[in-house]
């Protein structure tokens, strides 16, 4: 192969890794959130077994929805008799619309860091253990319908 050759593979692979590394980054962050619900939580049932932290992103995990970029959109954990708390951790996906956690026996308090969900227009955490108030920062996002 020669040198010029040589030259252009590299300056491909440079190209791709450009295009592909942000949002491998952006999965990562989205599945390393997943993740700390996923440690966060007794699941009984095995309902989070598909929830492998190891793959590029969480996409392919059950009860979740991604969009064509592989940000998550939705996470759909209602009735399925999970307990635990809620990590501060959710609050870094930013592409969430949905978030339903209800009828679980989910504990604690709710993290104010759900407050930066600006993308939020669904939030559901009814009957579950949850004690406190509900953070300021929660009812004020500015996409949020259902709460």
């Amino acid at each position: 192969m020669s040198m010029a050759s040589h030259a252009w593979s590299l300056v491909l692979t440079l190209a791709l890794t450009a295009l592909v590394l942000p949002q491998m980054a952006s999965a990562n962050s989205d599945g390393d959130a997943l993740d700390a619900l996923h440690h966060g939580l007794i699941d009984p049932d095995n309902v989070l077994q598909s929830w492998d932290p190891t793959l590029v992103n969480p996409c392919t995990w059950i009860r979740i929805t991604c969009n064509q970029d592989n940000r998550v959109t939705r996470v759909e954990l209602f009735r399925n008799h999970i307990q635990g708390t809620i990590p501060s951790e959710l609050g870094n996906l930013n592409n969430l619309i949905s978030l339903n956690l209800g009828f679980n026996n989910i504990s604690g308090s709710i993290p104010p860091t759900l407050g930066n969900l600006k993308s939020l227009v669904f939030l559901r955490l009814n009957d579950n253990q949850l004690t406190g108030r509900v953070p300021s920062e929660i009812p004020s996002l500015p996409n949020l319908k259902v709460l």
